[in-house]
């Protein structure tokens, strides 16, 4: 119930932004001019029946890997359709408000909390999916995760150049490179304080079409199209290439013919979705209750799921399948929060989000498992809310110095995994996940380690977000001996949040990453797809999106998704052009 008070007062309290100066639009730069889409549109059910529509692919999810897939097929000479639950947001409606963006950008109205309410999993549910929300952060798969995927997982693709390729060819197109980065105080005071402390850090290179990108607001959606993310990029490659669109369509299940193979064996056929599409209103708008609803059939050749690690594996599920391996397996990249005030103004809300990462601490366990520290996006919606409940006073004097803070994430490459799977009164997807004691010792690990890094940049005061911890204020005295963080008061202090650790079921985790629910492997007793991205035991129907990572990727999964999507769509392309090729063939013989 606190965290509602919280998140309510933060976004909506009409004297806060007065407080700090904070605009709720970004001052900086100018609004963009976004791609022209063009969505397909139904009769009224006035015409009666299941409408049909025909196409060699269905792509159902316009995020990271829908998008990247939509593009190859079609640029293969493929008619390919893509649908999507969510509506398009042109830039004169972005950055949304805190409370729009929740309900019209992201799943469940902002978040899902896991069963246990000790997590909080924000997720994108957007034209362009989680590419729409997220931070710019494009990093590529490090090589010991692809490494531990090639040899622990039997899975070559990940150690191959073609896979490379992939990576570097959605890297391209998105113009990511480090090159424009202007850093904020935030990300300054990261790699300054690592570097004082000789720790490994760099920065992160952004997907900004080569451009600088001084934005905080991205999470909101990005107004300028200086992010560039699937809907600045590989969706209008592929409408170019032919693509339709089809937004308000809530794909409901994929529909099979079953038929046996040479060897008797029964193959699951995928013929296509079956969904209904619900229209704007006369005025555009997705909120009024006179929009008309359509049941519709999309009949393809191929079926190419990319609903995200919490929506995959809910609608395999709806289809009928029963691998044991749907929606188990969840990584999230669990992190905690640490923040500090500044004497001075820091408007942490300005400048980009994230362009730094100190990665010293990514190797804990000796198995490329452990934490990276990164900034925070400090929205008031965003960061206030983590903020541990006393009592109201506390809070709202806490909230009045946000334009003094910074505040940073410590994200874990998680070894436990969770679950996804249907509520079972109205079937939305439930997440069962609790942060592991393993996991949360690496937290710990990188809590101090943001502390220290805060405290040789000379923050005045350091705090965490873990409730009943006090925060550590630096006395004029010890800045004078100037100890670095030999100072024996913040010694005492970092031993204090050690010994106190996280109170459980109070202390809250949060996570913007999704992995793994429909993980490739190289038999059906171990994953859900092989590894060419194809469902086990079907035909005709595979997965591309983040569900199929075969554990976390310890970085932001954008650029793997992307390129996870890019591979097994080639090969999608390659084999409907090798049946083409055989069909013709056939003919001319006949």
């Amino acid at each position: 119930m606190t965290s509602l008070i919280k998140l309510y007062w933060s976004r909506t309290s009409p004297t806060l932004g007065q407080v700090l100066s904070y605009p709720k639009t970004p001052v900086h730069g100018k609004p963009g001019k976004g791609f022209p889409f063009l969505f397909l549109q139904f009769p009224s059910l006035a015409i009666e029946g299941l409408e049909t529509v025909d196409a060699d692919v269905v792509v159902v999810g316009s995020g990271c890997g829908g998008a990247v897939a939509a593009k190859t097929l079609a640029e293969a000479g493929l008619k390919v359709i893509v649908v999507d639950k969510s509506y398009y947001w042109a830039p004169e409606h972005l950055p949304m408000s805190e409370n729009n963006a929740a309900v019209h950008l992201s799943m469940n109205g902002g978040a899902i909390l896991s069963d246990d309410s000790t997590i909080s999993v924000v997720a994108g549910q957007a034209w362009g999916g989680g590419g729409t929300i997220n931070w710019s952060a494009s990093l590529q798969t490090q090589g010991f995760v692809r490494r531990e995927w090639s040899e622990q997982h039997g899975l070559k693709l990940f150690t191959s150049a073609a896979y490379q390729a992939s990576l570097d060819r959605v890297c391209e197109r998105m113009g990511v490179s480090t090159d424009h980065i202007e850093h904020n105080k935030t990300n300054r005071v990261l790699l300054e304080g690592a570097r004082k402390l000789g720790w490994s850090a760099k920065a992160v290179p952004q997907n900004t079409g080569g451009e600088a990108h001084n934005c905080g607001y991205c999470t909101l959606g990005c107004g300028s199209c200086g992010k560039k993310g699937p809907s600045e990029t590989f969706l209008p490659d592929a409408a170019r290439a032919g693509t339709t669109f089809i937004e308000g369509f809530d794909a409901q299940e994929i529909v099979f013919e079953d038929t046996s193979n040479e060897r008797g064996v029964v193959d699951r056929v995928a013929v296509g979705v079956r969904g209904t599409w619900l229209c704007r209103d006369a005025h555009g708008g997705v909120s009024s209750s006179a929009r008309m609803r359509r049941p519709v059939f999309i009949r393809a050749k191929r079926v190419v799921v990319s609903s995200g690690t919490l929506q995959t594996p809910m609608f395999l599920k709806r289809s009928g399948l029963v691998n044991q391996h749907i929606g188990l397996h969840l990584k999230l990249h669990p992190v905690s929060w640490v923040g500090a005030v500044f004497p001075e103004d820091v408007r942490p809300w300005e400048g980009s989000i994230l362009t730094a990462v100190v990665n010293e601490f990514e190797n804990l366990d000796g198995k490329g498992h452990g934490v990276k520290l990164e900034a925070m996006c400090m929205l008031p919606g965003w960061w206030l809310t983590s903020f541990p409940w006393t009592n109201g006073l506390d809070f709202k004097l806490f909230a009045s110095r946000m334009k003094n803070m910074v505040g940073y994430i410590t994200l874990a490459r998680d070894k436990g995994s969770g679950t996804v799977y249907p509520d079972p009164k109205d079937g939305r997807a439930r997440v069962q996940y609790t942060v592991s004691k393993f996991d949360k010792k690496h937290i710990m690990e990188g809590i101090v380690a943001n502390a220290k890094i805060l405290y040789v940049e000379g923050a005045a005061e350091i705090f965490t977000m873990i409730p009943g911890l006090p925060a550590f204020v630096r006395s004029t005295h010890a800045a004078a001996l100037d100890q670095g963080i030999n100072d024996p008061a913040f010694q005492t202090w970092l031993q204090q949040v050690r010994t106190h650790g996280f109170p459980s079921p109070d202390t809250a985790f949060g996570s913007a990453h999704q992995m793994g629910t429909c993980r490739m492997s190289t038999t059906p007793g171990t994953g859900v797809v092989d590894p060419n991205g194809r469902v086990w035991g079907t035909e005709g129907l595979y997965v591309a999106d983040a569900s199929v990572l075969p554990s976390a990727t310890g970085v932001n999964p954008m650029v793997t998704t992307m390129a996870i999507a890019d591979w097994i769509s080639k090969g999608i392309a390659a084999s409907m052009s090798a049946e083409r090729g055989a069909q013709e063939e056939l003919k001319a013989r006949l």
